[in-house]
């Protein structure tokens, strides 16, 4: 399949290497391209780990085994193939990631829960043992790379490699953090979002990670929708080497874990508004802020109610504002709402107030705004002080054709 890059698409940033962290690619070959699909991580003795996963109830193995690994707090690899999702694929798909896990376990002189294995691609077809095998071996002995070329190495039906970066002080110490991630459909997360790594420097308890990771999850990636599908494969992981040399954080009380944090969810909100620039046949970047809500939680649902809209999506996507279309998907959220409170914008261009149409309004700057490739949807219910900000893309012809052809 042959994808043209995203018009959304942004140039690969400059990340620092994390030290403790030995990057590698290698060819496995599980689909029938000529490319790097098998990226290994090494990490450092003591390096904490923390992980958000798919809630669908069709996981992957990897995503079964990766919860259990998780128990240790502790990671010692990462490996991920791309290709081939491993998901429905029973008990031959687990006894293949068993046999990755093992090798790289047996190769490090670690403990089989400190390997973590990540899998993309075609559901249903069984990671094949032979090939699992080889590209292990390949990439153990690979030499060391970069970031770029480790994100390209996971990616699927992206179009460009995406990574981001940030530093923070953390008890007089500069900690660095860099992270790549691969998405571009089957992007509606219910916990965690596509494939993501996020690595830092930093000395971090495992459970004061966790619980960052999983706060901060739930304001970046489960913000974000492509097509209002969630992949049987979804994860994101965190790891902390602590060779940064800082007093370890386990609490927001610790000096420096508030600089930590923002960095952090800097990062994450970086990666995730990367996916949606990615979104299959994506467009336009599409920004929906919901306000005057019952609840924080009754606003989430409601943005996300509007950003899954095909009727939304597509008159975005013809520069069409048809608010009414914003009006219906407001109303089949399943949440308090009030016709006669709610209003609605474009950019910064009231249209409806108090549940009715703005008669002064203008619609050429709205027009014009809809002629951009960064739209902005603004609804605000009347109700309360809940609020929510949402990402999503329009839904184009091209969307359809990269599904249709995807196993081609």
């Amino acid at each position: 399949m042959d994808l043209k890059r995203s018009p959304l698409a942004l140039p690969f940033p400059d990340m620092p290497d994390i030290d403790g962290v030995t990057l590698r690619i290698a060819r496995a070959r599980y689909k029938d391209w000529d490319r790097a699909d098998l990226t290994f991580a090494e990490l450092c003795e003591g390096t904490s780990v923390a992980g958000v996963f798919t809630k669908s109830a069709c996981p992957s193995s990897e995503v079964e085994l990766g919860r259990e690994h998780l128990k240790s707090g502790s990671a010692r690899a990462l490996i991920v193939n791309a290709g081939n999702a491993n998901a429905f694929t029973g008990y031959r798909g687990r006894e293949a990631v068993e046999q990755i896990m093992e090798q790289v376990a047996d190769r490090l002189g670690c403990a089989r829960a400190q390997v973590f294995v990540s899998s993309t691609g075609v559901i249903g077809v069984p990671l094949p043992k032979d090939k699992a095998k080889a590209g292990v071996d390949a990439v153990l002995t690979a030499n060391p790379c970069g970031w770029e070329d480790a994100a390209r190495a996971i990616s699927t039906t992206d179009t460009f490699a995406k990574g981001a970066a940030a530093t923070a002080i953390v008890d007089g110490k500069t900690v660095r953090i860099s992270a790549i991630i691969k998405g571009s459909g089957m992007i509606a997360p219910d916990m965690a979002t596509m494939l993501g790594y996020i690595f830092t420097d930093a000395a971090v308890d495992p459970a004061f990670l966790q619980s960052l990771l999983t706060e901060i999850n739930g304001a970046t990636f489960s913000c974000i929708t492509v097509d209002s599908d969630t992949s049987t494969s979804d994860t994101v992981l965190a790891f902390a080497t602590g060779k940064a040399g800082n007093a370890p954080l386990t609490s927001f009380d610790d000096a420096g874990a508030d600089a930590f944090s923002a960095a952090f969810h800097d990062v994450c909100r970086q990666l995730a508004l990367l996916v949606v620039r990615d979104g299959e046949g994506a467009q336009k970047l599409i920004e929906i802020e919901v306000t005057g809500a019952v609840s924080d939680k009754s606003a989430h649902t409601i943005g996300m109610s509007i950003a899954n809209s095909p009727l939304v999506k597509t008159a975005i996507a013809g520069g069409d504002a048809n608010w009414g279309r914003v009006v219906m998907a407001v109303g089949k959220a399943g949440e308090p709402a009030d016709r006669d409170t709610l209003s609605i914008r474009f950019a910064d261009t009231w249209v409806a107030q108090d549940g009715l149409a703005v008669d002064s309004y203008d619609e050429a700057p709205i027009a014009a705004h809809l002629k951009g490739q960064e739209i902005s949807v603004g609804v605000d219910l009347g109700l309360g002080s809940g609020k929510a900000t949402v990402w999503t893309c329009d839904l184009t012809n091209g969307y359809i054709a990269i599904n249709a052809d995807y196993r081609s």
